[in-house]
C-alpha cells in the first residue's frame, strides 16, 4: 500500500528534507504527532463515460453478474431512503489480463460531495463506469441509493447524472435541443421539460448559446452544457469526471457553487478531478485510489492534522534565519528577497498538522522575525497526494 501522507517522517535537524529544508537544530515539534488510523485496504472508487437514459435492459453487451439479496439493514435503510447514495463492495473489474479495479470498497454519502484522486491509469473511469451502470463488475457489487445496477438498471440510470470527461455525440443538435432530447429520454413532460431548460440554461449561463450548434462551442462551453445534460432530470446521484476541464475562472466558481448547492440540498455527489486546489474547495471527503484500489480516505477537514509545507515570509532574511535558529526549527534555504517573486524572503517549513503550525507563528512573532506572511505551501489533497507512493511512480506525475 502506496505510503499517505500521515506516515511521512519528520525531517531530522542537520540533513536536507524532501523539500529542500536544512536542519538547524532539533526538530521543530511540541509533542509527539498523532497520525490518523490507516483506512482499511479493501476501499476504492473509479470513474465511467457516456451518459446513457434510463433503459429496461440490464447492462450493455454484458451478462449481469449474480447480485446478493440485500440484508435486512440495507432492505431498513432503503424504504427509509437512508441508505448511502453509493457504495462498492469488493468490486473487482478486470481488462484482459489487466484489474483495472481490484477489490475497492467505498461509501459516498448523501448530501456531501466525495472526491476521487489519483494518477492516471488508476481506475478511477472503470470504477465511475459501474457506477453509472455502463459496465459491470467482473465481482463484487455496487449499489446507488441501495439499487443494485444489475437487479434494476432503469432505476439507476432514472437516479443518476452522468458527465463525463468529454461532451460526445449530438454534435448537430443546437445546444437547447441537446437538453430537451435528453430530457424527452427520460420521460419528462413537456410542460416540465421547458421549464428545466430554461431552468438549466440560466444555472450554466448558456442561454446565449441556447440556439448555437453543439459543435461550435469551445471546451469549456462544452463542460458547462455537459453538467446541465447531466441535471436535466434532477438525479439524486451526480458521478462527475473532471468537470473543470477547460474551464475559464468564472466558470470554475460556478461549477463549484453549483456543486456546492447540489449537496446541500441532499443529492450525492462523486467528482474526479485533477485540479486538487478547486477540488479542495468543492470536497467534503476524499477517496484515494492506486492500482485499482483505495488507498486512502479521510474527510478534507481531517487532512488538516497531517502533514504539509508551510511557506513563510518575512522582511528581513537574517532576523527570519536567527529566528527559525533559536526555535530549532527544521527548514528550506532562506531565500532573500532578491531571489523570491514576492520580494520577501522566504523559506519553507514541514509541519506535523495545523495546531503546530500556529504555535510556530506565535513563537515566530514573539521572536522578532519580521513575518509577513505565513500559510501553507500546498493544499490539503495536493499535500497528502504528494505524500504517497503513487504520486512518485514513473508516469504518475
Amino acid at each position: 500500500m502506496p505510503r499517505c501522507a500521515h506516515d511521512a517522517q519528520h525531517t531530522p535537524a542537520g540533513g536536507p528534507g524532501p523539500h529542500g529544508e536544512q536542519g538547524t537544530g532539533e526538530a521543530y515539534d511540541y509533542g509527539p504527532h498523532q497520525p490518523s488510523a490507516p483506512p482499511p485496504d479493501d476501499q476504492g472508487q473509479s470513474q465511467a463515460q457516456g451518459q446513457a437514459p434510463p433503459s429496461p435492459e440490464g447492462y450493455p453487451g454484458r451478462a449481469a453478474p449474480a447480485a446478493p439479496p440485500p440484508l435486512p439493514a440495507e432492505r431498513a435503510d432503503l424504504a427509509a431512503g437512508t441508505a448511502p447514495g453509493i457504495v462498492a463492495e469488493q468490486v473487482i473489474r478486470a481488462f484482459g489480463s489487466v484489474k483495472a479495479v481490484n477489490g475497492l470498497t467505498f461509501t459516498a454519502p448523501r448530501g456531501a460531495v466525495t472526491a476521487l484522486v489519483g494518477p492516471n491509469g488508476c481506475g478511477k473511469s472503470t470504477l465511475m463506469l459501474m457506477l453509472a451502470s455502463l459496465l459491470a463488475p467482473d465481482s463484487g457489487r455496487v449499489l446507488i441509493n441501495g439499487v443494485d445496477p444489475s437487479v434494476d438498471s432503469a432505476a439507476v440510470r432514472a437516479s443518476v447524472g452522468w458527465m463525463p470527461d468529454q461532451f460526445g455525440a449530438w454534435d448537430s443538435l443546437r445546444v437547447a435541443e441537446v437538453l430537451e432530447v435528453m430530457g424527452r429520454a427520460y420521460f419528462l413532460p413537456s410542460a416540465q421539460l421547458k421549464q428545466r431548460v430554461d431552468e438549466l440554461l440560466q444555472l450554466m449561463d448558456l442561454v446565449s448559446l441556447a440556439q448555437q450548434p453543439a459543435h461550435v462551442l469551445s471546451r469549456g462551453q462544452k463542460q458547462r452544457l455537459g453538467l446541465a445534460r447531466a441535471l436535466i432530470h434532477a438525479p439524486s446521484v451526480l458521478i462527475l469526471d473532471e468537470p473543470a476541464s477547460g474551464l475559464d475562472p468564472a466558470s470554475r466558481r460556478r461549477l463549484l457553487r453549483v456543486v456546492r448547492a447540489l449537496a446541500a440540498e441532499g443529492t450525492t455527489v462523486l467528482i474526479s478531478s485533477h485540479i486538487l486546489t478547486e477540488l479542495e474547495e468543492m470536497a467534503d471527503h476524499v477517496v484515494f485510489m492506486d492500482s485499482g484500489r483505495v488507498v486512502d480516505a479521510a474527510s478534507v477537514r481531517d487532512l488538516a492534522a497531517r502533514p504539509r509545507p508551510w511557506k513563510v515570509a518575512s522582511l528581513n532574511a537574517q532576523a527570519l534565519t536567527d529566528a527559525l535558529a533559536r526555535l530549532g526549527v527544521s527548514h528550506g534555504e532562506v531565500l532573500g528577497p532578491e531571489r523570491t517573486a514576492s520580494g520577501h524572503a522566504e523559506t519553507v517549513v514541514p509541519l506535523p498538522d495545523e495546531a503546530t503550525a500556529s504555535r510556530l507563528l506565535t513563537d515566530l512573532t514573539a521572536a522578532k522575525a519580521q513575518v509577513i506572511s505565513f500559510g501553507p505551501a500546498a493544499g490539503r489533497l495536493e499535500a497528502a497526494y504528494l505524500a504517497s507512493d503513487a504520486a512518485h511512480r514513473e508516469g504518475a506525475l
